[in-house]
């Protein structure tokens, strides 16, 4: 019997979110703590948000290059996870670990064969791999941007390597990427909302069921 899918919900802004969410199944929710994202919850508002969800279910809060500073901060508010969702090297995300005391999760975008070679570099120093689509030239933010990203690409991954999947994942095709990829969990933000930034109970609750049944 395999693990179960793990299914976590980014980018929840409110504590009505938090509970429809919690409801709906999620196993992980992220906060999005990042000025230029849609997304964006001040550290305050995570404070509350983590408070809420303690015990529920587990919290992610996602950064972006943080300091070292904002790494204290969030870690203060005793997330599960954080999760580094920029340009850190291995280096960067072994300090962050080191100093904030929380699991990390590191998100490698992939956009071609050399991006998935990026991945192995990681194993040590995070506690888990996200794997996103790479954003498109030019985007003011990473993350796929609710595109997904060529899965084919991740067949050299050595498949004794357990990672999350994202980038453009919706409710229409997460069965697809389940069975595809076979990733142990999945991520979804973008997918699951009416309007940047907005989420929408049916497409949550429509993205873990169909998850859940693929899974």
């Amino acid at each position: 019997m395999a693990d179960p899918l793990i299914i976590k919900i980014c980018g929840i802004k409110t504590p009505e979110m938090l509970d429809v969410t919690i409801a709906a199944g999620a196993d992980m929710v992220g906060f999005m703590h990042f000025p230029r994202s849609p997304r964006h919850v001040s550290i305050e508002d995570i404070a509350t948000l983590i408070s809420a969800a303690r015990g529920r279910v587990e919290t992610c809060v996602v950064l972006v290059n943080p300091d070292n500073s904002t790494v204290a901060e969030v870690a203060a508010l005793g997330p599960d996870w954080i999760q580094l969702h920029g340009p850190e090297t291995p280096h960067r995300v072994a300090a962050i670990r080191a100093e904030a005391g929380v699991e990390i999760m590191k998100a490698v975008p992939i956009g071609s064969a050399e991006d998935v070679a990026q991945v192995t570099g990681f194993l040590e120093v995070a506690d888990r791999i996200l794997v996103d689509a790479k954003p498109p030239k030019g985007a003011d933010r990473p993350g796929g941007l609710g595109e997904t990203f060529d899965w084919s690409l991740l067949k050299a991954l050595d498949p004794s390597i357990p990672f999350m999947l994202s980038g453009g994942l919706t409710p229409q095709t997460v069965a697809d990427a389940i069975t595809t990829v076979r990733p142990f969990g999945v991520d979804v933000s973008s997918g699951v909302e009416s309007a940047p930034g907005v989420k929408d109970k049916r497409l949550v609750e429509a993205f873990i069921r169909n998850a859940r049944a693929a899974g």
